[in-house]
């Protein structure tokens, strides 16, 4: 698996904040969902979450949007990463 770090770089994320994961590949739904925005209510504005899940969090990106968050989602062979940011 390549570094977290790379994932933020590949998308366009800023790279001079602090980097947060969640791994949520494990997750029956709707816990991704519940647990990466509850994680992102918890996190300073300046951090990076990078949410590692099984599968492309299709619920999440509305959700994302009314919060204001910038996101980007990389689809793998064995994970699929949404990186996510203000």
């Amino acid at each position: 698996m390549p570094e977290i770090a790379s994932y933020v770089e590949e998308v366009g994320a800023p790279t001079d904040r602090p980097t947060e994961t969640i791994d949520a590949r494990e997750l029956p739904p709707p816990q991704p969902l519940k647990n990466t925005l509850e994680r992102l209510a918890d996190l300073d504005d300046e951090v990076v979450l990078v949410q590692r899940n099984d599968r492309a969090p299709q619920h999440l990106y509305p959700q994302l949007d009314d919060r204001g968050y910038t996101y980007e989602t990389i689809e793998g062979d064995e994970q699929v990463v949404t990186v996510i940011w203000r």
